[in-house]
């Protein structure tokens, strides 16, 4: 009896502490203006839609800034970021766009719209950065690589805050493998399927997740602060496109020789 007492004793408190967080956290979103709102995933929706109207043509998305090896060799660097935003066709659009309202709604309002911004640009360029090296004969396009980012991020975030999703992190964990195993398994049967861009994107969101996104602790008043200052994390943003880069380097060097 004595140790059924104890038990439900435990268990007790963590409920309790459960709800003391779930409060807190509700209180500081209130505060540092987390809005319920994604107005970031929205309007990187919004934009990609409409770009895609306008460079529907395979020969305009080269001009608009695909990725293409030869012509970021001639200096146009800023074709690592730009493939992000274009998308070959309509199922191509609808799918990528499908799942960015999907995921991003939720993260966006988790890590806010700064952040959650930082993710998304960053660990697409990531991805860009991984195709460039690793399928350098492939012009390629997409929001993918950005995506799986977001998943990787995503991922690691339930992780460091398990309590707070109780026992509903579980699922979306296991929801997440399973997109991720089946999108990359989708890579080797499907032709014209970039899976270094989207290990790229996942391994960078990874990263992201652990060091970039709030870590949230519940103070012994119950007050929740975040260890992850934004102002001082987001250098690790450019640091993490650095690191890439020069991995990526490495790595070719590698198979190369």
């Amino acid at each position: 009896m004595e140790n059924i007492y104890t038990e439900n004793n435990t268990a007790s408190r963590t409920m309790r502490s459960q709800m003391s967080y779930q409060k807190a956290l509700s209180q500081y979103r209130s505060v540092h203006g987390l809005s319920r709102i994604s107005w970031v995933t929205w309007g990187v929706v919004t934009g990609t839609i409409i770009i895609w109207c306008v460079t529907a043509f395979s020969s305009v998305l080269i001009a608009f800034g695909a990725k293409d090896n030869d012509l970021i060799l001639q200096g146009q660097y800023w074709r690592f970021g730009t493939p992000i935003f274009l998308h070959a066709n309509l199922l191509h659009l609808g799918l990528n766009m499908l799942n960015l309202a999907v995921l991003g709604v939720f993260l966006e309002r988790l890590v806010g719209h700064m952040r959650f911004l930082l993710i998304y640009v960053t660990t697409g360029i990531v991805s860009i950065i991984a195709s460039f090296y690793f399928m350098p004969q492939e012009i390629s396009v997409g929001a993918s690589g950005a995506i799986f980012g977001l998943v990787g991020a995503y991922s690691v975030f339930v992780l460091m805050h398990r309590r707070a999703f109780r026992k509903g992190g579980i699922p979306a964990l296991l929801w997440l493998i399973i997109v991720i195993a089946g999108n990359l398994s989708i890579g080797f049967f499907v032709p014209n399927v970039d899976n270094y861009a989207h290990l790229g994107g996942l391994l960078s969101g990874c990263l992201l997740g652990w060091w970039f996104t709030p870590l949230y602790t519940l103070t012994q008043d119950n007050t929740l602060i975040d260890k992850h200052s934004l102002s001082r994390r987001w250098p690790l943003a450019l640091l993490t496109i650095a690191g890439t880069l020069i991995l990526a380097i490495i790595a070719r060097l590698f198979i190369g020789g």
